[in-house]
This record gives structure tokens, sequence and C-alpha cells, in this order.
């Protein structure tokens, strides 16, 4: 059995789906999930709680790690710690290999201009300390004999994927026949993971029994597009003109008094200043795996 905790995001929908390459019986945990495919078991658990994960997880062969918490420095800091203590806990109880997906929030500063699996810990923002905190914990737990590897992404966008960074400032905003707009630099060159390359490598990587006790980063295009063509590219696929604004640290600061997401927002606005390209060439050459190319992600994504 492969279990899935944090069923129903975008990312476990196409996981879900893709591991009926692998194993007939699927599990979907959250705290209200809901079927992806017809045989799935439908497993509801706060993951908070200790006790309802080690249920969860219990006869799990691979358990995967898709959850994310309120975008709030306040809630991760109290809770990414026991979620994953409780999720650690119930992996070795289980004899379960674990897969996390992570992000890239505990890279230093310098690091983000290209970005690989070997890249500084050095993070400097409060949720980056919360994600380096994290990823000891599980390296502590690999010290002890968990089997365990962390998948990391860049920033994501796909189809049907609500909170990506390039749906909320370009195509939503598209959509309200609003102009676009780019943090700090549309000059920049920004690196985005398509979803459904995510689930598919996730499936991929968990059922490769030596992945295991890695880092790696998810298949991404090598290609180098700046804020400005990424939104030249979804204006012309949405047959749109490519109006945008430059949403500036004192915008953020401002309009953060009225939109508490800004404010969380605000101490990641170093990723918006360079260039930050995502480097998978390790995954790629290591599977044969060639990611979506921008053009047909964009395509999906405006009309998926």
């Amino acid at each position: 059995m492969q279990t899935i905790l944090g069923a129903g995001g975008a990312t476990a929908i196409v996981l879900a789906k893709e591991l009926n390459n692998y194993t007939d019986h699927i599990r979907l945990v959250s705290r209200k999930p809901a079927r992806v495919n017809t045989n799935d078991e439908l497993f509801p658990a706060d993951l908070l709680k200790a006790s309802e994960v080690e249920a969860a997880v219990a006869g799990s062969e691979v358990v995967y790690l898709t959850a994310g918490l309120e975008y709030n420095i306040k809630v991760w800091k109290r809770d990414w710690p026991i979620l994953m203590r409780n999720v650690i806990d119930a992996c070795t109880k289980a004899n379960a290999r674990l897969v996390f997906l992570d992000n890239v929030y505990m890279y230093a500063a310098e690091e983000i201009p290209h970005m690989t699996e070997h890249s500084k810990i050095n993070p400097p923002s409060e949720k980056g300390k919360v994600r380096a905190a994290v990823q000891d914990m599980l390296l502590h737990a690999k010290s002890q004999g968990l089997q365990m590897l962390i998948a990391r992404s860049a920033d994501f966008y796909g189809p049907d994927v609500k909170n990506s960074p390039l749906s909320i400032s370009v195509t939503d905003e598209f959509k309200k026949g609003k102009k676009a707009f780019w943090q700090l630099d549309a000059l920049k060159v920004h690196s985005f993971t398509y979803v459904p390359d995510i689930g598919k490598s996730l499936a991929l990587l968990g059922n490769t029994p030596d992945a295991y006790g890695e880092v790696w980063h998810l298949p991404t295009s090598s290609e180098q597009l700046t804020g400005k063509q990424f939104i030249e590219m979804i204006a012309a696929e949405m047959n749109v003109q490519p109006r945008y604004y430059i949403f500036t640290k004192w915008m953020m600061q401002l309009l953060g008094i009225f939109v508490p997401i800004l404010r969380e927002l605000k101490e990641m606005a170093y990723q918006y200043d360079r260039d930050y390209v995502f480097d998978s060439s390790k995954f790629e050459k290591r599977f044969s795996y060639k990611p979506v190319t921008y053009a047909e992600g964009i395509r999906q994504m405006v009309n998926g």
C-alpha cells in the first residue's frame, strides 16, 4: 500500500493517478479526502494528531508527505515541527519509506541564481528557518534508520493550480481585465516547476529503492525566462495585451497592513530581486526525464 498524506491538492491528485502504475492499493489521507481513482481508500485524519497519523500510515510501504499549511509564519513555527514529528514517528513504527515534497526556502540567498541539491543551507527568512529545521528532523531520522528522501520543487504552476505565483499575479489578473503584476524585477529569470511533472516524479522516486537517502530536485524546464517573458507568453495564450506593473517592497509593506498574505510574502521578496534558477539535471539524467516546456505548460495552465 502507498499512502498520500495531504491528499486533495493539485500535486497529490496527479500523484494519486500516477501511483496506479505501481500499486493497486492507494490510501488518501486528509481532513476530508476525496477519491481520485475508483479504488482509492479514503482515510480522514488530522496530521497534527499523532494517533491519527499513526493509524493513517499503518500498513503502508511508501508514504508521500505533500501536505501544506496556511501561509503564515506563526502557523508554520507552531505546526510544522508537530506534523513532521508525527509523520516520522508513524513511518518509523510502520517501517514505511517516506517521500517528502519540499521547497527551496532553506537555501542561502546567494544560491538562488543556481540552485542544486548541494546548495548551501542558510535561510534568510523565518519561513526558510522552519523548513531547514524540518529538514534537520528528517536527516536525524535517517541517521536512526528511517528510509526517506527529500524531493524539492521550484515555485510551481499548472492547470487547476490556484495558488501558483503565475496564476495569482498573471492569469487571474488578466481574467479580471486587469494588468498583471510581478514582484520587484520582471527582467530577472525565474524557474517554475510544472505540477504534473511533480506528481509523476514523486511516484517515480517513491518506487525507486536506490533513490532514498538523497535530496532530489524535481524536473523543471532549463529554459531561462524572465518575468516579462512569462507575462508575454501567458498574454499571447490568453489573447490579451501583456500589460503589467511591478509590485515593489514598499507596496507590499503598505498593502500588507490590510492584506495578511502580502505581509507573509515580503520576507520572500529576495527570490525575485535576482535570477532564480532551479537545476534539476540530476533527476533528468538519472531517470532520462524531459520536463514539460514552458510553452506547453502555460498552454495547459491557461486552457486546462
